[in-house]
C-alpha cells in the first residue's frame, strides 16, 4: 500500500473513532480549491514549450494553507490532491495554524537550464499569484525545487503585491529564511524520541540506535557520455522516491547549474563530452557553494567534484539521518549501525559519529569507514538495537522483514516507512512506533517559525528556534498520548485522531454547513 492509500485508510479509521458525522467526514476530504494552469516559456534555443502546473488547496479551517511545490515529470492532480490532504492533518498534529496544500509542475527539472527554470517558476507564479499569499496559501520547497525556487517566487509575487517575504518559506537566509531550518527535521526527530523514551522511563543516553538512510548516489557512466545520458541518469534517480533521489538534480543545479548549463558555460554545447578530460572546477558552479535545499538537500560542504568517468552524487547518509545521528551522539546515545546507498556499517560498541560524518563528506558515503565493520545493507533493519530510525524511502519496513526487527522502538523519520501489514505485526510484538506524521514534523514547524519571523519583521537567533521547536515537538507528543488514552489506540491512530479532530472542530466552529 502506498503512502497516499495509507493516508486515506488512516483518515477513515480516525473518523470512525471520533464518530464524525458522515457529511462532515465527506466535507473534510473535499479540497477547498484545485488550480490548473498552462505555463508556456521560451527555451534557451528559442523554441516554445508548455508545462502544466497544479496547486491544490485542501483546507483552510485552521489558517492559511501550507505545502510544497514539486517539479517532477509525473506530477498529477490526484497525487497532489492526496498530498495536500496529508498536509492538513500533519499541520494539525503539530498544532501550527495552517491548513494543507500542495502544488507542482509536470516537468523534468534536470533537463532545464537555470534560466529556463527561473522563467518557468516566474510564469507559474504569475498564473497563481492572486490565489496564494501570506494569509492565504504559503508554498515551500519540495521534490525538484529548492531555496532558489522560493526566492524566484518571492520576487515575482512581490512585483504584484509589494515585498512579501512571508509568502513562501524555505527561502535563503539572506531573504528571510530561518536559522536552524536545515537541521529542523533531524532535530525534531531527536526531541520526539526524547519524549517517547521519557514516557517509558528511559533517556537517549545509553540507548543503542540504528539509522537507516539512502541518500548518497554514485553512478558509473564510463569515460565518455552525452549530456542527454547524464540527464537521464539524474531523472532515473528521481523515480526512486523522494528521499532516494529528489535531491540528485539539485546536486547539479542547486549551486547554480544543471548539466546542459555546465556544458554551455564550458563551450561544449549539448553533444558528447569527455567527462574524464573536463575541468569541472572552471565552471565555478559544481558544488562550489553549500546547497540550501533544506530538509532534503542536506548540509553539503563547499568543495569541487572531480569527475573521472563517473557521475558522483556526493554526500553522507542524508540530511535527516546525519543530523539525527549527530544530535543523538551528542546527547549520549550510542549509534551502532548506519546505512546509505554506498553500504552499511556496524559497531556494537558505538560509532564515532563526528568522524563518520567527516568520512562521508570525503568519501561520498559510509562505505570504507575504519571505525566500523561493513554489513549487508539489506540486514540493517533487523540488527539488534533499542531504537530504529528509518530515514529513507517509504515502505522499507514490510511484512517480509517485520518479524525480524529486534528494535523496541521505531521512530519514523521518513515518510511512510512502515507498511500497514508490518504495522500490525510489529504492534503484536509490542514494538512502539512513533509515526511519521509526528516524528518528522520538525521541518514544517520551523517553516512556521520562518513565516512568523517574516510577519513580525524580527528574526530569531538559532537558540530560540531550537527551543521553540523542542516545545512544539514535546507538546505534540503529549497531545498524541492523550488521544491514545481517550480512544485506546496506538500512537499512529492517536496522531491521526488528533489531527482530524482539530480540523473537524475548527470546521464546525466556523460553520461548515452555512
Amino acid at each position: 500500500m502506498n503512502a497516499l492509500a495509507a493516508t486515506s485508510r488512516n483518515f477513515k479509521q480516525a473518523a470512525r473513532l471520533l464518530g464524525l458525522d458522515s457529511k462532515l467526514e465527506k466535507s473534510l476530504l473535499i479540497p477547498f480549491r484545485e488550480i490548473k494552469v498552462e505555463c508556456t516559456i521560451p527555451k534557451d534555443d528559442g523554441s516554445l514549450v508548455s508545462y502544466v502546473g497544479f496547486r491544490v488547496q485542501h483546507d483552510n479551517a485552521r489558517g492559511p494553507m501550507k505545502g510544497g511545490i514539486r517539479y517532477h515529470p509525473e506530477v498529477d492532480p490526484d497525487e497532489v490532491n492526496a498530498l495536500a490532504q496529508l498536509m492538513t492533518w500533519k499541520t494539525a498534529v503539530a498544532n501550527i495554524p495552517y491548513g494543507g496544500a500542495k502544488g507542482g509542475i509536470g516537468c523534468a527539472p534536470g533537463e532545464l537550464s537555470i534560466s529556463e527554470l527561473e522563467r518557468l517558476t516566474r510564469v507559474f507564479t504569475q498564473k497563481i499569484h492572486d490565489l496564494i499569499g501570506t494569509h492565504t496559501d504559503v508554498p515551500a520547497p519540495d521534490m525538484g525545487t529548492n531555496s532558489q525556487t522560493m526566492a524566484w517566487i518571492l520576487d515575482e509575487y512581490s512585483k504584484f503585491h509589494g515585498y512579501s517575504p512571508a509568502v513562501v518559506t524555505g527561502k535563503p537566509v539572506d531573504l528571510g529564511g530561518s536559522l536552524g531550518r536545515d537541521a529542523a527535521t533531524g532535530r525534531g526527530v531527536l526531541f520526539a524520541t526524547e519524549a517517547l523514551l521519557r514516557e517509558h522511563g528511559k533517556s537517549i543516553s545509553g540507548q543503542r540506535f540504528i539509522i537507516q538512510k539512502t541518500a548518497t548516489c554514485r553512478v558509473r557512466i564510463g569515460g565518455t557520455a552525452s549530456i542527454v545520458q547524464l540527464c537521464r541518469v539524474t531523472r532515473q534517480l528521481l523515480t526512486r522516491g523522494r528521499d532516494a533521489g529528489e535531491w540528485a538534480c539539485d546536486m547539479w543545479r542547486g549551486a547554480g547549474c544543471s548539466l546542459p548549463h555546465v556544458c554551455a558555460r564550458m563551450g561544449e554545447g549539448a553533444g558528447s563530452v569527455d567527462v574524464a578530460q573536463c575541468d569541472w572546477t572552471r565552471t565555478a558552479v559544481v558544488m562550489t557553494l553549500p546547497l540550501t535545499r533544506g530538509r532534503e538537500a542536506g548540509e553539503w560542504a563547499s568543495r569541487g567534484v572531480e569527475l573521472a568517468g563517473e557521475a558522483a552524487f556526493a554526500g553522507g547518509f542524508g540530511n535527516v539521518g546525519s543530523w539525527a545521528a549527530r544530535l543523538i551522539y551528542e546527547n549520549g546515545g550510542k549509534v551502532v549501525a548506519v546505512s546509505d546507498i554506498s553500504g552499511a556499517i556496524k559497531n556494537s560498541k558505538g560509532i564515532d559519529v563526528p568522524s563518520l560524518l567527516k568520512h562521508t563528506i570525503e568519501k561520498r558515503g559510509v562505505k570504507g569507514f575504519n571505525g566500523a565493520d561493513p554489513i549487508d545493507a539489506n540486514s540493517i533493519l533487523v540488527e539488534d538495537c533499542d531504537v530504529l530510525i528509518p530515514a529513507a524511502l517509504g515502505g522499507v519496513i514490510n511484512r517480509e522483514n517485520a518479524n525480524g526487527i529486534r528494535a523496541k522502538f521505531i521512530i519514523e523519520a521518513a515518510n511512510h516507512p512502515t507498511d500497514p501489514e508490518a504495522d500490525e505485526i510489529l504492534s503484536k510484538k509490542g514494538v512502539v512506533i512513533l509515526p511519521d506524521i509526528l516524528a518528522n514534523s520538525g521541518g514544517v514547524t520551523v517553516s512556521y517559525f520562518e513565516w512568523v519571523q517574516n510577519i513580525q519583521g524580527f528574526m530569531w537567533d538559532e537558540e530560540k528556534v531550537n527551543n521553540e521547536l523542542k516545545t512544539y515537538m514535546t507538546n505534540g507528543f503529549k497531545d498524541v498520548k492523550e488521544m491514545c488514552q481517550t480512544h485506546n489506540c496506538v500512537l499512529r491512530m492517536g496522531a491521526f485522531t488528533l489531527g482530524v479532530n482539530r480540523v473537524a472542530r475548527a470546521t464546525a466552529l466556523r460553520g461548515w454547513e452555512a
